[in-house]
């Protein structure tokens, strides 16, 4: 194990319970599975070191908080081994959908086994501790192949490198959803150029946010009440075309663990109204992942 590696600290094993009451059915849009790591070694190539965060311990605090379903998201963490995710998803029995880690080397037959267990979705980091500046070309290739799948891409992009890639954003033949609101400068405020560019892609109609990683765009903390003006401002703007993620476990973070009931109880902050919240947590979630 390459011990040079940004190590991640552990999730609150007891977070408080959420004084909001979620509508049945709601979704956690955006989280990640590490380990059982006896079960599932961490690779020597990961670009980071995370804690244990195994499925059982994701459904205990869904399940106290009400988290009917869950979009589980591969990460850097696992590599390209997929097992973790495969075996929650076919485990779930429903419950959850995936996004996986596709490169154009992947076999059509794996695609197909990807798509069988309950993936939905191929997600590309732009970010450059995860890789660095995208291949577009490779990109094109993949969402060639998983197109006949009905599959989503997701894309991880920071600040104002969103208005760069949107025309390329735009230019994709499948729906797109865009993680943690695009990592923008709060600074920058509702009207900065980085939250336009996404107010235009989701006025195209193909283009969905996630209102998700507010812990890691805050300068204040918890609460995380600086990021309300910007996630609003999209809640508002595009209320069908937004989702809410919790980014459990919260890796790579460079401040303290947050609460995922300080999250969840945020939700009730950018979203007031009940009718608006079933939408984000309910109502898109089946309509994009398509969850029955």
């Amino acid at each position: 194990m390459n011990k040079s590696l940004n190590t991640s600290e552990a999730p609150l094993a007891h977070p408080r319970t959420p004084a909001l009451q979620l509508p049945p059915g709601s979704c956690d849009a955006h989280c990640h599975l590490f380990g059982p790591f006896d079960r599932y070694p961490l690779p020597d190539d990961r670009s980071f070191t995370p804690a244990l965060a195994p499925e059982t311990a994701l459904r205990t605090w869904h399940d106290r908080f009400g988290f009917a379903r869950a979009v589980i998201v591969q990460s850097q963490g696992h590599g390209f081994d997929h097992r973790p995710l495969l075996d929650a998803l076919r485990g779930g029995k429903g419950r959850y959908k995936g996004v996986a880690l596709v490169r154009p080397i992947d076999s059509d037959a794996q695609i197909a086994e990807f798509d069988s267990a309950g993936v939905c979705g191929a997600r590309f980091n732009f970010l450059a501790h995860l890789g660095g500046r995208p291949d577009l070309a490779r990109i094109r290739d993949v969402v060639a192949r998983i197109k006949p799948f009905g599959w989503h891409v997701a894309i991880h992009v920071a600040g104002n490198d969103i208005v760069e890639y949107a025309p390329f954003i735009q230019s994709l033949e499948v729906p797109v959803v865009i993680d943690h609101m695009a990592r923008p400068d709060l600074a920058s405020g509702p009207d900065g150029a980085a939250i336009m560019a996404l107010r235009r892609l989701m006025d195209g109609g193909r283009v969905w946010v996630k209102l998700s990683g507010t812990d890691r765009l805050s300068k204040t903390g918890a609460p995380f009440h600086d990021t309300l003006p910007i996630a609003r401002s999209l809640a508002v703007h595009a209320p069908q075309r937004v989702l809410w993620g919790s980014d459990w476990p919260h890796v790579n973070l460079h401040g303290p663990m947050p609460d995922d009931g300080d999250l969840t109880d945020l939700i009730a902050e950018i979203v007031p109204d009940e009718g608006q919240r079933r939408l984000l947590l309910v109502d898109n979630p089946i309509e994009f992942f398509g969850f029955e």
